[in-house]
């Protein structure tokens, strides 16, 4: 069965951009320090070597996307392509339309998590951005939390458990340490 998983790199004081985020500078000042545990040998974005590699397999193996729209526009919606799947895009004008043929607008997280994991069949939905994480939670849709927590302090930008409307209870799936960052699985008790 599908699950919609959070797949979100973070440093060890819970921001997961820095500041000054925006369309212009997507994840904010320094952002790509969050995300070197999966530079390559060459150093480009890609598998990286050792035991992190297995979070990237996942995250190529899932079926469908969720994203908020936020962070889907500061990305170009992937360019219409992320590894090949389709792409839901959560917004409050689900009537936008967009350039690219896989990428859908959907009026809330509920809708676009149910279609995500219809069009995924039996691979994974990955889901993007602290919003969309923070409905899904809330609306009791998201499944799993893969968390890469960064050994770094960002001291401000934008955190990706702001704002949730009750505590939620997770439980600890796999934890994977590296010298980049600890890499955390989580499963929401639902």
């Amino acid at each position: 069965m599908s699950s919609a998983v959070l797949l979100m790199s973070m440093s060890a004081d819970g921001y997961i951009a820095g500041p000054n985020d925006g369309v212009g500078n997507p994840g904010g000042d320094e952002f790509m320090r969050l995300h070197e545990w999966y530079l390559n040998e060459d150093g480009e974005v890609g598998r990286p070597a050792g035991e992190a590699a297995v979070i990237w397999d996942e995250l190529e193996a899932t079926g469908a996307i969720v994203v908020g729209r936020r962070t889907g526009e500061q990305v170009d919606f992937y360019g219409g392509d992320h590894h090949g799947v389709p792409i839901f895009v959560v917004t409050s004008d689900p009537t936008a339309t967009s350039p690219y043929e896989k990428v859908t607008f959907v009026g809330d997280v509920e809708t676009a998590i149910a279609q995500a994991k219809a069009a995924a069949g039996d691979k994974d939905v990955l889901v993007h951005g602290a919003v969309t994480a923070q409905k899904a939670l809330a609306a009791g849709v998201l499944d799993e939390l893969q968390i890469d927590q960064v050994p770094v302090l960002f001291g401000g930008g934008l955190r990706l458990f702001d704002v949730l409307p009750e505590r939620i209870e997770l439980e600890i799936a796999r934890v994977i340490d590296t010298p980049q960052a600890t890499h955390i699985r989580y499963r929401v008790r639902h």
